[in-house]
């Protein structure tokens, strides 16, 4: 108890200093006319004076003091003590109220609000997470923990103005549960009064946030003392600078090796707490290589784990991804948040991962076992679940195994796909379709899996020496937004030469000026949509299905105007980055696996040994589609065809089935419901896959 009122009281303190002195000088002064009051009543003898008129006289005195005539009189004859009394009762309430003592007290109050608002008071906390510096992914950080479990306490150290970050904070909160809770509202529109009401109530999403924002500088170790880092159970250092910038490539980030620096060194001391995380952001070669040798020198085995997120290399690895699946950005939007279905890891040391997993399938029911990995000296598990306590979940009931019937020969359709535009991840994007193609290359074919044409500005393209490296580039368009004729015909020439399935990937520059953020990325859609809707009017025979667009914006108050463009896949870079911060700062074993579900084989790789997750055509997938069945007969029955003993090891690929995406778009991931719903797949749907291959 003692322990939570010191922790309430600081952050109150940190929060609003002046209104904790408001609180106290009423406090004292209550307790000063209480105590006056008892005096007086207790002098007044056989008068029978009551406790409320000697508070009432008491009051009078002190905001009149010629009311001491009145008071004695009223008390009657009782010798001297009483005037007495009454006097020293008039000095101390006008000492409380006026003249130097307010003064005083006056200047102490405005010294100690400063003081706070600088950062130089202590905030006694524990187990909260630590922000250092701001950039535009802080805010989604701070939002993403809405859906976490338990209660959270973020403390915000940055240089920037203080009111600002915390208007900022605040708006997306706000915006975040009107949403959720009007989204909540529709889906439970149609049932009975009383359960609407009671399940809106008990699932309404609700402010469990306690934000702490300090103006100050992250370097000093005064400082972040004063924010209780020794005791912070993860601490997020942000890249305060435009990601993408010439500093970032060519000269690196000197301010996040320093505050790295700082942090490490405090949180590796004996006395500071164990298991803490360090999650930074990198944008460059330079600023890696030193990370890596901070890493050696303070990371300290169940003391401190520092967490390097390469920010443009995941993005680019993303962007790649979606643009070959657009559908995975529909399923990686849940799976890599708090929210819903998310990825967990757990210490568990396996020694077959096949027999655990059919084990685990056959006695769990709320959560999808995934893969084993070996970390350092560590020994994980991954997990697909709604929630942790899902993991440890058993029943006693059996999965049942169905006649399924894998393709033992399938393989990824090519894959048709223009880009629009450019950003500072284009050549790590390019290096994740490399990748790709190393894996899903025809091995008996030199035709590439991939046909890529990108539409660019010629200085962009020139920048990238027109893409010349990568094969899988068949064709480059130099036309900016302003080309209008010579844009449109490359796109209508592209959707013309290409009868198969085509994805268009809209980038959005993020190294122009805040002002200038996703101006050409609207623009290009804008063409988009419009050549879509003319050849769909002018030829029936068009499909407009068979287009995907995915546009990238950087500022996510533009999403709600791509969505007014019926485009369902619009990936805000920066949420996915702050979304795969939250998780690792909660869980840092995580971040391992982020890597490897990124990440394809190398082309010289003889077994696929990375696992990815995959959009797989059902009716590719099977041979023939399996019966209506639960969702966890689905997946026990795909994972126990796939690994079936009569397959030799090395033409295995296990698969875990995690959900689905119907034809006309609807996501459904398995453990973000209950999965004994019945599931029941039509050719036309896609399966979301955990596979090697």
């Amino acid at each position: 108890m003692r322990r939570r009122f010191r922790e309430w009281f600081s952050i109150k303190v940190s929060q609003d200093p002046g209104q904790v002195v408001l609180f106290a000088i009423l406090v004292f002064n209550i307790i000063f006319f209480l105590i006056a009051a008892m005096l007086i009543m207790l002098l007044a003898g056989k008068t029978g004076m009551t406790f409320f008129e000697a508070l009432y006289c008491t009051i009078t005195m002190v905001l009149d003091a010629g009311c001491i005539e009145a008071v004695v009189g009223d008390v009657g004859a009782a010798g001297y003590v009483i005037p007495v009394i009454c006097i020293a009762i008039v000095i101390i309430g006008m000492i409380t109220f006026s003249g130097a003592v307010i003064g005083y007290v006056t200047n102490y109050i405005s010294g100690f609000i400063e003081n706070s608002n600088s950062g130089n008071t202590s905030i006694d906390v524990s187990g909260h997470v630590v922000i250092l510096n701001w950039n535009s992914r802080a805010s989604e950080i701070i939002n993403d923990f809405l859906y976490a479990e338990h209660e959270q306490i973020i403390v915000v150290l940055s240089d920037m103005d203080k009111d600002d970050i915390t208007r900022e904070v605040n708006e997306k909160l706000q915006d975040t549960i009107r949403q959720e809770n009007a989204r909540l509202k529709q889906d439970l529109a149609g049932r009975p009064f009383l359960e609407r009401k009671m399940s809106y109530k008990r699932h309404k999403l609700k402010n469990n946030l306690t934000v702490v924002v300090r103006q100050g500088d992250i370097f000093s170790a005064n400082q972040l003392h004063n924010i209780s880092l020794l005791s912070a159970k993860s601490v997020i250092i942000l890249d305060d600078e435009l990601a993408g910038t010439k500093a970032h490539q060519t000269e690196g980030n000197s301010k996040t090796i320093k505050a790295l620096m700082q942090v490490a060194d405090i949180v590796s001391k004996d006395y500071s707490r164990d298991n803490q995380r360090i999650v930074v952001e990198i944008n460059d070669d330079w600023t890696e290589d030193l990370v890596n040798k901070i890493i050696r020198y303070k990371q300290i085995y169940r003391k401190c784990t520092i967490v390097p997120i390469r920010v443009n290399v995941l993005l680019g690895q993303l962007l790649s991804q979606f643009s070959i699946m657009p559908n995975l950005n529909l399923a990686y939007r849940e799976l890599f948040s708090n929210k819903g279905a998310t990825f967990y890891v757990d210490e568990v040391k396996v020694d077959d991962e096949q027999t655990y997993n059919t084990d685990y399938i056959n006695t769990h029911d709320r959560a999808i076992p995934l893969v084993a990995r070996k970390v350092e000296d560590h020994n994980y598990f991954y997990y697909a679940a709604a929630s942790e306590e899902d993991l440890r979940r058993t029943t006693s009931v059996p999965a049942k195994q169905i006649d399924v019937k894998l393709n033992p020969d399938y393989w990824m359709d090519k894959k048709n796909i223009l880009i629009l535009g450019h950003n500072s991840n284009c050549t790590e994007m390019m290096n994740s379709f490399k990748s790709f193609t190393n894996e899903w290359n025809y091995r008996d074919s030199d035709e590439q899996i991939l046909n890529l044409n990108i539409i660019d500005d010629a200085e962009s393209l020139k920048a990238m020496d027109f893409y010349k490296q990568y094969p899988f580039v068949s064709k480059t368009i130099a036309a900016s937004i302003y080309d209008k004729d010579l844009m449109c015909k490359a796109i209508e020439r592209f959707f013309t030469d290409n009868k198969g399935d085509i994805s268009v990937l809209i980038l959005s520059d993020d190294m122009v000026d805040v002002s200038e953020q996703d101006s050409a990325a609207l623009a290009n859609l804008v063409y988009i949509q419009e050549i879509i809707s003319d050849r769909a009017a002018a030829d029936p025979s068009f499909d407009p299905d068979r287009i995907d667009i995915v546009v990238e914006i950087v500022n996510p108050r533009h999403h709600d105007i791509v969505n007014s463009y019926s485009v369902r896949n619009v990936v805000i870079s920066n949420r996915y980055i702050s979304k795969m911060i939250t998780q690792i700062g909660e869980k840092d074993a995580i971040f391992d696996f982020y890597n490897e579900i990124l990440t394809y084989d190398d082309e010289d790789a003889e077994v696929f040994d990375s696992e990815e997750i995959y959009i797989k055509k059902a009716s590719s997938f099977f041979d023939e589609i399996p019966p209506e069945c639960s969702a966890r007969d689905l997946v026990y029955s795909v994972w126990k065809a796939s690994t079936d003993p009569s397959i030799p090891k090395e033409k295995q690929t296990p698969t875990i089935i995690l959900g689905y995406v119907k034809r006309e778009g609807n996501v459904v991931l398995f453990n973000s419901q209950d999965k004994a719903d019945v599931v029941k797949l039509d050719k036309g749907d896609k399966l979301i896959v955990f596979a090697n291959h």
